[in-house]
């Protein structure tokens, strides 16, 4: 599999850059590896810690790796949609209603991973299934222009961005 190059800051919106800039080196096996160190810190957090908040009005554990998965669905949808060409405007979304419409705190911790863990595993398919031609190709999402190449690093920043946040704010 040929290694795939970030994408040019003119591939997307000004706003995704912080996460395109957190994925180092191939990004096939970013994904992957990203995948792992998922499992792993999410597995060692018991069910009765996911509820935590560390300041009022801020997402719980469970809603935070809820949010990361309802981005990573909506980004993938983009993915696919842009890669096969079709020309449909895509529209944004607002992921704090989104958040609070969920029943993320009201799912088992175990379940909210495995879902997870099933998305990942099925984007990291369809991302290695595409050719130069389908990653090269754009679209439109929320009004503003981004290539299916840019989708691929924003599903894998985004992700980190999160895992992140985890560690240094919940996980401390």
């Amino acid at each position: 599999m040929k290694k795939m190059d970030k994408p040019a800051d003119s591939e997307f919106a000004p706003f995704y850059k912080t996460y395109v800039d957190l994925v180092e080196g191939d990004v096939y096996l970013f994904l992957e590896k990203q995948l792992q160190r998922f499992k792993d810190i999410c597995k060692n957090i018991p069910e009765g810690n996911t509820l935590y908040k560390y300041e009022e009005g801020k997402w719980s554990i469970k809603e935070v790796v809820g949010h990361c998965i309802d981005t990573e669905r909506i980004m993938a949808y983009r993915l696919l949609r842009i890669s096969r060409a079709d020309k449909t405007e895509l529209p944004g979304f607002d992921e704090n209603e989104y958040i609070n419409q969920s029943t993320y705190d009201k799912t088992h911790w175990d379940d909210i991973i495995s879902e997870f863990i099933a998305l990942r595993t099925a984007n990291i398919l369809l991302i290695k299934a595409l050719t130069e031609e389908q990653l090269g190709m754009f679209g439109d999402a929320n009004k503003l222009p981004i290539s299916a190449k840019a989708l691929v690093f924003i599903i894998a920043g985004h992700l980190e961005h999160h895992l992140g946040i985890l560690i240094r704010r919940y996980l401390k």
